[in-house]
């Protein structure tokens, strides 16, 4: 009779253990949050070789998120890119990027517009500082898994604000929308505005 009630006792107490094991596991588990996303950041002083480091990552399943530049701790001036991959999603090379770097804006034009006509899409830009004056960054996207929409871009650059002002509303009335604008200094020292303007090809 005593074997049995020892017996007893220590399934009784075996039960209450694990109940309390799991119901703590449960707790953490909960509490815990959840890492849905993995982030990769770019970083390099030359736009020329932030394109091959954005089509490397895109090749591991990276998408763009978002891009500055400026001076850094070391006193130089550097392009910041961020990418992010879902953890669970499969990592597949989906996107493949383009990047434009110019200080002269009618150069800057016709790359964007061949960008475009190639189905690429404005991601983002940034105004990138050289040791002689600064020039306009353009980070484009292509996603290889759709077909690929055709644009027309304008470029809108200007020391003027309310001249800009006209111009935007030109460039509405013809169709084109608002993407990105941002203010840099021209080869003389002048400040200018810069604004990037699309609207779908037909």
């Amino acid at each position: 009779m005593m074997n049995k009630l020892v017996l007893s006792a220590l399934v009784l107490f075996t039960s209450i253990v694990c109940a309390t094991g799991q119901d703590r596991a449960r707790l953490i588990s909960q509490q815990s949050p959840k890492i849905e996303f993995e982030y990769k950041l770019l970083a390099t002083n030359r736009a020329t070789t932030m394109e091959k480091e954005l089509n490397e990552a895109a090749s591991e399943g990276y998408k763009f998120k978002e891009v500055i530049s400026g001076a850094t701790f070391w006193g130089g001036n550097e392009a910041l890119v961020v990418m992010a991959r879902a953890i669970s999603a499969k990592h597949s090379a989906r996107y493949e990027y383009r990047l434009l770097a110019t200080s002269k804006t009618s150069t800057m034009q016709k790359e964007l517009q061949s960008a475009g006509e190639a189905g690429f899409e404005y991601c983002g830009h940034s105004v990138f500082k050289k040791a002689v004056g600064t020039e306009v960054m353009v980070i484009l996207e292509r996603d290889r898994e759709v077909t690929p929409k055709l644009w027309d871009y304008k470029l809108l650059a200007t020391r003027r604000t309310s001249t800009m002002q006209n111009e935007m509303t030109e460039a509405a009335a013809e169709g084109y929308q608002f993407v990105g604008f941002a203010i840099g200094s021209t080869i003389f020292g002048d400040k200018e505005v810069v604004t990037i303007m699309r609207r779908p090809r037909e």
